[in-house]
């Protein structure tokens, strides 16, 4: 099996990727400055100035960005070039008010499309490979991220995007592509269909599944893996701070995303005081870009929680798989609650099935939570059995979660089922 020739920046040492980040960020924080108004302000509110980094320690005196600032500055106001100079401009889903608004120059597509590249060649591509893109094209940054990134690397892409379920599987019968770039919760109506058509998903042609766009676990990767045959590897990335990309795992490690160091600068932080914390100590993840052009983004806090981690395949760091965000956990009376957590729990019990949601409501001064979840094909919601598996999730939600929840059992097909990234939460209390 001949593989593709990895670039040398990933195998470089530690002292030649920090001086090299160094350079970068000097080189970022100058153009942000000088060519963003709204850095400027916000530089000089915090009275630091360019010239104050001359070590990447430095990097924690200036101010953190967040979505608020996008949103302050609709649509166009953070970007650091004149919009004539913007050869892209992709928009997130703008679920709660605004959507952030980010902006590409020639060379940050390219830059972007290098990243995606690394990323797949990471997940274990070879050259001839074919990729089904099924991430959703648009605005969102999934779709274009992938295909650019598969071209960009030499492969064959078939662009087909969300939906249309038993034509998306119909094609990879004919085409037999050996890559799909999906969510992993896509990937499971994908394998849903596959059954529905009589097929057995593990004899389909894929090898590899790089799987992005929201939280999943470990224990979702060996359900996928079982159930299709492939090898299941984790992209990450976030379209303010570039698109998919700024990280994804290693095929020969699995063992969380190897962040691409070279563009994207990690940190941690506390997320109630912001103070930077050690590696190996979970926080929040914070990004820095090194590289972009159009919108360079300075310590802009994802709300993600994860920690940071020596490299393995790769000399670049990794960061622990991302199953919480600051701003998907739920508060149940108290106790904060992860989906992925009770994802967990729901894929330990054969009976039920890994399409489930996480429903928000409130009695009087007090918050309930109900799982509502899908019980496993052919078995009835009322059957003995099903029922005995909704106790026990309800149990362990209790003594490993410690919030009590009702779980709500449906058939097949009673969990509506996404096109895209999967809306594990919802909340239905009273605003």
């Amino acid at each position: 099996m001949s593989h593709l020739p990895l670039e040398p920046i990933e195998k470089a040492s530690i002292d030649e990727l920090r001086g090299l980040q160094l350079k970068r960020l000097q080189a970022t924080l100058r153009h942000a400055y000088k060519n963003s108004p709204v850095y400027r302000a916000k530089f000089d509110a915090a009275g630091v100035h360019p010239d104050d980094c001359r070590s990447l320690a430095d990097l924690g005196k200036f101010p953190f960005t967040t979505k608020h600032d996008l949103r302050d500055s609709y649509p166009f106001g953070m970007f650091a070039v004149p919009r004539e100079q913007c050869a892209r401009i992709h928009a997130s889903s703008g679920t709660t008010g605004k959507p952030t608004v980010v902006g590409y120059t020639l060379k940050d597509i390219d830059t972007w499309a290098t990243v995606v590249a690394r990323s797949i060649r990471a997940g274990g591509a070879k050259p001839g490979d074919m990729v089904h893109v099924s991430y959703g094209y648009g605005l969102f940054t999934g779709g274009l991220g992938a295909h650019y990134g598969a071209e960009k690397l030499g492969l064959t892409v078939v662009p087909f995007g969300g939906g249309q379920t038993e034509r998306q599987v119909q094609l990879m019968q004919d085409f037999k592509p050996s890559i799909i770039m999906v969510t992993p919760s896509y990937m499971l109506a994908i394998a849903d269909e596959f059954e529905r058509l009589g097929l057995d998903p593990r004899e389909s042609s894929l090898r590899i599944g790089i799987f992005g766009a929201e939280p999943w676990t470990n224990d979702m990767r060996v359900a996928i893996e079982q159930r299709m045959g492939i090898y299941a590897v984790d992209i990450y990335g976030l379209s303010e701070v570039i698109g998919p990309g700024v990280a994804s795992e290693c095929v020969e490690t699995k063992d969380g995303p190897t962040i691409w160091e070279d563009h994207f600068y990690p940190e941690i932080i506390n997320p109630e005081t912001g103070e930077p914390v050690a590696d190996g100590e979970m926080g929040e993840l914070v990004f820095t870009s090194l590289t972009k052009e159009a919108l360079p983004i300075i310590r802009y806090r994802t709300r993600d929680l994860t920690r940071l981690l020596p490299g393995t395949a790769r000399t670049m760091r990794r960061m622990e798989k991302i199953t919480g965000r600051s701003d998907d956990m739920m508060i149940v009376r108290g106790v904060n609650v992860f989906p992925t957590q009770i994802e967990e729990l729901i894929l330990k019990r054969p009976e039920l099935s890994a399409h489930y949601q996480c429903v928000l409501s409130r009695e009087g001064p007090m918050d309930n939570l109900t799982v509502v979840v899908e019980t496993r094909p052919g078995l009835s919601p009322e059957s003995i059995e099903a029922r005995a598996a909704a106790k026990m999730l309800q149990h362990e939600v209790k003594v490993f979660v410690g919030s009590s929840v009702a779980v709500t059992l449906k058939p097949e097909g009673g969990v509506e089922r996404s096109q895209g990234k999967a809306k594990r939460v919802v909340d239905l209390r009273p605003r």
